[in-house]
């Protein structure tokens, strides 16, 4: 079965969230095409240097990128990118790459840049996780992905004050539900 999903799915190689000298934030891949993580690094600091002098910040850029369909988007100091094979549906990359920037702002609390992300990288990675699972597409609605990624993180014992609003609202639908329930 799985491979029958494999075959007949579009499937996605890489997730890649640089910073803006192309250093690694995050990345998650999902293909062999790059065995070691010098051929890894090699990829992304050449595709960084194809993609810097882009203005993808307002919405995402399609290239093809050493035989793969790459669509990117900058946010602030970050530089966040989904690979697909040459053969992938760019508007289906992007909707992934849309959705996974809809929830990272959530989950960010729209403050998506550097400093942010590497001190939620636990986040992030839960985003990446819930977005795509073994480069099989999961989820493209940002709203969604962030709600899985905020009911994984809830800490019931936390005060409001240091909860997210979903997270806060999951409690008090807890609370209230077991009060109901009495």
């Amino acid at each position: 079965m799985a491979n029958f999903l494999r075959e007949n799915c579009p499937t996605i190689k890489n997730v890649l969230i640089l910073d803006a000298d192309g250093k690694r934030v995050a990345v998650k891949y999902y293909t062999d095409d790059w065995p070691t993580n010098q051929a890894k690094l090699a990829f992304e600091k050449s595709l960084f240097a194809k993609t810097q002098k882009t203005n993808a910040r307002t919405e995402a850029e399609i290239t093809l990128f050493d035989e793969n369909v790459v669509v990117y988007r900058f946010a602030q100091d970050l530089h966040i990118f989904v690979t697909g094979g040459d053969d992938e549906n760019e508007l289906i990359l992007a909707s992934v790459l849309q959705g996974f920037f809809d929830a990272i702002t959530i989950v960010l609390r729209t403050n998506v840049e550097q400093r942010e992300a590497l001190d939620n990288i636990d986040l992030i990675f839960l985003c990446v996780d819930e977005t795509i699972d073994g480069g099989v597409i999961l989820e493209t609605d940002g709203t969604i992905i962030a709600g899985k990624v905020a009911s994984h993180t809830i800490d019931e014992g936390a005060p409001l004050s240091e909860q997210t609003i979903t997270q806060a609202l999951a409690t008090a639908r807890e609370h209230i539900t077991k009060s109901l329930l009495r």
